[in-house]
């Protein structure tokens, strides 16, 4: 299952820049797109809020 992104996010921008396939867009608070996420976790990994979880 794709990673998701909680409430707890506060947009900082860490996890874009992490992601090695663009699955994750801005906003208020930001998005993964489950087709395109292949589950690595590394956008989690470098959450300084701990918002990204496994869905």
């Amino acid at each position: 299952m794709a990673y998701v992104i909680n409430d707890d996010c506060v947009a900082c921008g860490t996890c874009i820049s992490e992601c090695p396939v663009e699955a994750i867009s801005e906003g208020d608070i930001y998005v993964i797109d489950p087709d395109i996420c292949t589950e690595c976790g590394t956008c989690a990994d470098v959450c300084p809020s701990e918002a990204i979880h496994p869905a």
